[in-house]
């Protein structure tokens, strides 16, 4: 099984227009971080998790997953 979390950051930051650094800004982070999160390369707390979700005014398991989000093409061509 895979310890990797996956996420929905990038996208989201593209649908409201935030740049990693205002985002890396209210959560109280390093830009990189928001980088590093958005490729996978670092699982965030529980704490911080719960920061971006709070963020994006979304449940934290929209936001994140540890099985891998369908691509938005599947998900259109499924409809």
């Amino acid at each position: 099984m895979s310890e990797r979390v996956h996420n929905r950051i990038a996208q989201l930051r593209a649908e409201q227009g935030v740049s990693r650094r205002e985002l890396a800004d209210a959560l109280g982070v390093h830009y990189q971080t928001v980088g590093y999160l958005e490729r996978g390369e670092y699982s965030p707390s529980l704490h911080l998790a719960l920061r971006i979700a709070a963020f994006f005014e979304l449940p934290v398991e929209v936001v994140f997953s540890i099985e891998p989000f369908p691509r938005i093409s599947d998900v259109e061509r499924s409809a």
